[in-house]
C-alpha cells in the first residue's frame, strides 16, 4: 500500500503556523530528551520507588478518567495486596487488571512489538480480573459503541461521536497497524507525531466496546519508551491527562469533528498530547534539577533523612540513628557520610563526641 499518499499520512501537513507551533513543542521536548540520560542521575532503589509510584499514580488517573473510584491511597494498597487476587468491587477488579498491565509494559516495552495481537493482548489482559467484561475483552467490538451525550435521567441528548461501525473495525485497525509500522520503518515524521496520529486514530476507531480509554493510555506508555522517552518511567502520563480532563477532551472533540472529512484537522489533538508530553519532561527535569534530596536517596538513607527532620534535637549521634532505625552501624557510617557528602548534614566536634546537625 501507498501509505505516503494515504489518509493518515496526507493529515499530518499542516499551515506554517500550526507547524511552528508543533515544532517548538517537539524541540522543548527533545532538548529535555537528550540533555541528560536519567537512569543515570538516581541510584537504582530511587528509580524502583519512582516507578513504583508512577504505576500507581497512573493507575488510579487513568481509570478515575473513565468513572473508577478509588483514591491514589486505595490504588497502593491493592497493589500491595495484588498477590491475594480477591477484590471486592468492580473498580478493584479494573484496577487490577491496569496494575498489572503497566507494570508489565514499563519492565517489557522494549521486547513489545506493536501489533494487532499485542493490543488485542493489553486489552484482554488489562480486563482478566473484570467481571462485567468477560465477553468483550481482548475482542473487537460486536456492537455499536458510539459517544452519546445524556441527561441526568439517562434519556440520550445527541450522539458526540460517532466511531467505526463494528463490521469495519478489523479491516480499519489492520490499516492503522500497518501504517504506523511503516512509519516507524521509514521514520516518516517526527516520532512523537506518528505517535500522537496513531494515538487518536486508535481513540477514533474505538474498537472495543469499552476500555478504549485505558487501553491507548497503556498503548501511549508503550510507544514513548520504544522511542526513547524515558521519562515516562519517573512521571505519570496519566495523572497528567486527568488533571487536563476538559481540555483533553475538548481537543479530542474538535480533531474528531472532521475526521475522514475533506476539513480533517488533527492540530487540536497533536497540540494537545505534545503539551502533556512537554509537561512530563518538565517534570522529569525537575526531578533532576531541583534541590530535591528525597529523590536522590535510596530506601534507607531517606528513612534516616525523614528522621532527622523530625528529632526535636538539632543534632544526632550516630548511636541515636543505629538504636531507632535499627540499621547495622556500618550501614549508618555510610548514610551519614552521602549526607554529608550532599551537605545535608554537618559533622560537630570530633571523636566519640561527634554528632551531626541538619543544614537548612
Amino acid at each position: 500500500m501507498d501509505w505516503q499518499n494515504e489518509r493518515l499520512s496526507k493529515r499530518l501537513t499542516f499551515s506554517p503556523e500550526k507547524t511552528e507551533a508543533l515544532f517548538t513543542l517537539l524541540s522543548e521536548i527533545d532538548a529535555i530528551k537528550t540533555a541528560f540520560r536519567l537512569t543515570g542521575k538516581f541510584l537504582p532503589q530511587t528509580i524502583s520507588r519512582l516507578t513504583q509510584s508512577v504505576i500507581i499514580t497512573s493507575t488510579g488517573a487513568s481509570n478515575r478518567i473513565e468513572g473508577n473510584r478509588l483514591s491514589d491511597d486505595q490504588v497502593e494498597a491493592l497493589y500491595r495486596n495484588l498477590h491475594i487476587r480477591k477484590f471486592k468491587s468492580r473498580d478493584e477488579q479494573e484496577v487490577a487488571g491496569y496494575l498489572e498491565m503497566l507494570e508489565r509494559v514499563l519492565e517489557s516495552f522494549a521486547d513489545m512489538a506493536l501489533s494487532e495481537s499485542l493490543i488485542l493482548q493489553f486489552h484482554h489482559d488489562m480486563l482478566q480480573y473484570s467481571d462485567k467484561d468477560q465477553r468483550q475483552r481482548g475482542v473487537y467490538k460486536f456492537g455499536s459503541n458510539r459517544v452519546e451525550a445524556k441527561d441526568q435521567s439517562g434519556n440520550i441528548l445527541g450522539v458526540i461521536f460517532d466511531p467505526t461501525p463494528p463490521h469495519l473495525t478489523p479491516k480499519e485497525m489492520q490499516e492503522l497497524v500497518g501504517w504506523y509500522q511503516w512509519a516507524d520503518e521509514k521514520k516518516f515524521k517526527h516520532p512523537l507525531i506518528r505517535m500522537g496520529n496513531f494515538i487518536f486514530e486508535y481513540l477514533a476507531i474505538h474498537p472495543f466496546q469499552d476500555g478504549n480509554g485505558r487501553t491507548s493510555r497503556l498503548l501511549t506508555n508503550l510507544l514513548l519508551l520504544q522511542q526513547g522517552y524515558a521519562f515516562t518511567g519517573l512521571v505519570s502520563h496519566e495523572k497528567l491527562i486527568e488533571a487536563r480532563k476538559a481540555d483533553y477532551y475538548l481537543a479530542l472533540s474538535r480533531s474528531q469533528s472532521g475526521w475522514k472529512s475533506e476539513a480533517e484537522d488533527l492540530y487540536p489533538w497533536l497540540f494537545c498530547f505534545l503539551s502533556i508530553v512537554k509537561a512530563q519532561a518538565e517534570s522529569a527535569l525537575e526531578l533532576i534539577e531541583k534541590d530535591n534530596i528525597e529523590t536522590l536517596l535510596s530506601e534507607k538513607q531517606l528513612a534516616l533523612w525523614q528522621w532527622a527532620q523530625t528529632r526535636k534535637e538539632t543534632t544526632f549521634s550516630r548511636k541515636d540513628a543505629i538504636e531507632v532505625l535499627g540499621f547495622p552501624p556500618r550501614t549508618v557510617e555510610a548514610i551519614i557520610k552521602k549526607l554529608v557528602d550532599l551537605k545535608r548534614l554537618e559533622r560537630v566536634g570530633q571523636g566519640r563526641s561527634t554528632r551531626y546537625k541538619m543544614i537548612r
